[in-house]
């Protein structure tokens, strides 16, 4: 039986990587990972457990209660939700204070150290297509299919925005623009796997694509 391809998807935040990726998971019966949940899931381990005097993240904290994080996926309703220590917080992660500060962690070499080799597992048997931001990078440098997603940052602020507003999160375009230009600059400078496209992936802008119209773009590709 030949093995199903891994997949691997990076890009910039609110270019809609993951839903994108998952209905590319069902259409092609592989598993979805968003890894980008792994880093969120440590930023709320961080926000709910690492927090100092001035309630700022103490980065040492966090690193010396890495055996207290125990992350997986489980499936919930046909759908991979994140748990941390058998808590379902795929809702929790999503929230603007989480967002607000997943770069800060993400940024962290010994975050991403200890993401790592439960990243590649997740893919060893193949069937998976992963998203993220150093995915076709650092994480899956072989996987079989590599795509890099893009759009203006205007564009990206309006998608996040429609999309808080629809959770009843309160917040101004405005403020979501903001820190989406506050997370490109901090994942595409970052000293650890930054934010980059890899040599040998598929540029795919989507700024004038609506999410069915990139999936077919992305699936043209791998049905050559």
């Amino acid at each position: 039986m030949n093995k199903k391809p891994v997949i691997a998807i990076d890009g910039f935040s609110s270019t809609g990587k993951s839903s994108i990726s998952k209905v590319i998971a069902q259409k092609l019966d592989l598993i979805h990972i968003d890894t980008g949940a792994l880093y969120r899931g440590i930023t709320y381990f961080a926000l709910e457990n690492c927090l100092n005097d001035s309630q700022e993240i103490d980065i040492k904290s966090l690193f010396e209660k890495f055996e207290q994080i125990h992350l997986e996926f489980i499936l919930n309703n046909g759908v991979l939700e994140l748990f941390l220590n058998g808590k379902n917080i795929d809702k929790e992660i999503r929230e603007p204070r989480v967002s607000d500060h997943v770069s800060l962690i993400a940024k962290q070499a010994e975050v991403r150290a200890f993401l790592l080799d439960f990243q590649r597992n997740l893919a060893q048997k193949g069937g998976v297509i992963m998203d993220g931001r150093d995915i076709g990078t650092v994480i899956l440098p072989n996987a079989d299919y590599k795509f890099f997603i893009t759009a203006s940052p205007e564009e990206r602020a309006k998608r996040r925005h429609l999309e808080l507003q629809n959770s009843g999160v309160d917040i101004s375009r405005e403020e979501v623009y903001e820190n989406l230009k506050t997370r490109d600059k901090i994942d595409s400078e970052r000293a650890v796997a930054p934010l980059k496209k890899a040599d040998d992936a598929i540029l795919i802008d989507n700024t004038l694509l609506n999410k069915e119209e990139t999936i077919a773009l992305i699936l043209s590709y791998i049905s050559k």
